[in-house]
């Protein structure tokens, strides 16, 4: 019965990355005659990443934040892996105090092994990369990559398919920092690697393709962009995975747009926009499913803790007296401090009006009063939303308006502007425009086609009606012109590719 469940488990290992659909129907059936932890971790591991693969994240958290795979029980390499693998999707949902937490765990448990040691080493700084990768910390990636390689040199050379995940995020740094030359000597081992690799992984195959062929298309080699985002779209129609198919359509409409194919451009935009628009529902769902699993465990654990130490509650009465005299005390303390910031800060005012003219104290009170009472639930909903539209690019609509942006939150204008005033300290339109300066400014810092387009396209480009309005809110937010900036920008690296070539 062992051996039969040993190939399952095999099986399933093998299909994850290449039928996800197969792998989980296998996974299901050894979850339903699973007896020991050890066995329900590793099935619900296989369906974690078998989900994870489709792009279901919300089934995928259910299964990677199981209870009992965690449990004192479960081999320590499975608890590894279970780690890393939640610090994979709570990255992939932009939830990064979280993701680095399970990542720090790993380490944690890391240091505690003897075998295969330098694999789970490799496996954590590998997750810690592509973090910082996918936030555009790319230099830190470079310099962490470059760090590490005497460390994982011998390790790489025995293993191929680990040598390839090397050279692929050494590609997608390059290919951030507009280092073509250096990004394609990379990409070219990662194909290389692949085609010498026994095991067949088709999300990793599509990824590979999607970035070779973003390479291209930054390279301006606009067909070869387009044959290599064709294959990597065939891959993820194969996976069906939603995230995958929004960021190939993206590709490939940009692509057609920049060889002027605007027909093309127009097709593959539009089914960008409805992927889109589904990636941004199944990463709401799969958020609301983790802080919901994650409150049901924490008031399970105060369950049982209190049904563990009833016995002891006197002596619980005792620490909680101890707690609340040292509470009071710091308490004591900290209004002391605040008496003394307090000081401080009135000070400070004082000072600062010498120079600046502000409101009297009068009407800044009256004001606090009239703000409207919003629902608690209702006022994180719509912040939710609103840090979803800050990682979209709808605000580069031309046409975005208060209530044009609360219709489609669902709610009326006066409690959005409210919780913008409340949360960003900016009325709705400087809201808007510093989304949109600081998107240009991206596009101007890691694109360098971009520093010599006409300010009227970067105006264009960033959703600015006119011109004159997109210079006159720049300077408001930078300081300086659009023009002016995009001197600098150059100016700084010149000096950079000097320091370079005199190394």
């Amino acid at each position: 019965m062992y051996s039969q469940e040993d190939a399952l488990v095999l099986k399933a290992k093998e299909l994850v990355y290449s039928n996800p659909t197969e792998a989980i129907k296998i996974a299901d059936h050894l979850l339903n005659i699973s007896h020991e932890p050890q066995e329900f971790a590793i099935a619900n591991m296989l369906l974690a990443k078998s989900y994870m693969t489709k792009g279901d994240y919300k089934k995928a958290i259910i299964y990677a934040f199981d209870d009992q795979n965690q449990l004192e029980k479960v081999a320590i390499k499975t608890r590894i892996e279970n780690n890393i693998l939640k610090s994979t999707l709570l990255r992939k949902l932009y939830l990064d105090t979280q993701s680095i937490e399970y990542l720090n765990k790993a380490s944690v448990l890391v240091s505690k092994v003897s075998s295969e040691k330098k694999l789970y080493e490799y496996h954590n700084f590998l997750e810690h990369i592509n973090m910082l990768l996918d936030r555009l910390s790319v230099n830190e990636a470079i310099i962490k990559l470059k760090e590490t390689e005497l460390q994982f040199k011998n390790f790489l050379n025995e293993n191929v398919d680990e040598k390839r995940a090397y050279h692929f995020v050494y590609a997608k740094a390059y290919n951030s920092l507009t280092k073509y030359d250096s990004a394609f000597v990379h990409i070219d081992k990662t194909f290389e690697l692949l085609n010498a690799s026994n095991k067949i992984n088709l999300y990793e195959k599509a990824l590979i393709y999607k970035e070779s062929g973003l390479l291209f298309l930054k390279n301006k080699e606009f067909k070869k962009s387009k044959e290599t985002l064709f294959i990597a779209l065939q891959i993820a129609e194969v996976l069906d995975n939603p995230f995958l198919l929004k960021e190939i359509n993206r590709d490939l409409a940009i692509s057609y747009l920049a060889s002027n194919q605007k027909n093309e451009h127009k097709v593959y935009y539009e089914k960008f926009l409805f992927l889109n628009n589904s990636v941004e529902e199944i990463e709401q769902g799969a958020v609301n499913t983790y802080y919901n699993i994650i409150s049901s465990q924490e008031e399970s654990q105060l369950e049982s803790y209190n049904q563990k130490y009833t016995k002891y509650l006197y002596l619980s009465i005792a620490i909680a007296l101890f707690i609340i005299i040292v509470g009071v005390l710091i308490l004591l303390k900290s209004e002391s401090r605040k008496k003394r910031n307090r000081e401080i800060i009135n000070y400070l005012e004082v000072s600062r009006n010498i120079f600046t003219k502000v409101k009297p104290t009068i009407s800044a009170k009256k004001q606090t009063s009239k703000r409207l009472v919003i629902p608690e639930e209702t006022e994180q909903n719509i912040i939710l939303k609103l840090k979803r539209f800050e990682k979209s690019l709808k605000f580069l609509n031309k046409d975005m308006s208060l209530a044009l942006l609360a219709g489609q939150f669902e709610t009326n204008t006066k409690y959005l502007s409210e919780i913008i005033n409340k949360n960003y300290n900016d009325n709705f339109n400087t809201f808007i425009n510093k989304l949109r300066v600081n998107y240009i400014i991206e596009k101007l810092k890691n694109d360098t086609n971009y520093i010599n387009y006409k300010i009227s396209f970067l105006a264009d480009e960033s959703g600015f009606s006119s011109h004159s309005n997109f210079t006159i809110v720049f300077k408001g937010i930078v300081g300086m012109s659009p023009a002016t900036f995009i001197k600098l920008l150059v100016k700084e690296r010149e000096e950079i590719m000097k320091n370079e070539d005199t190394k």
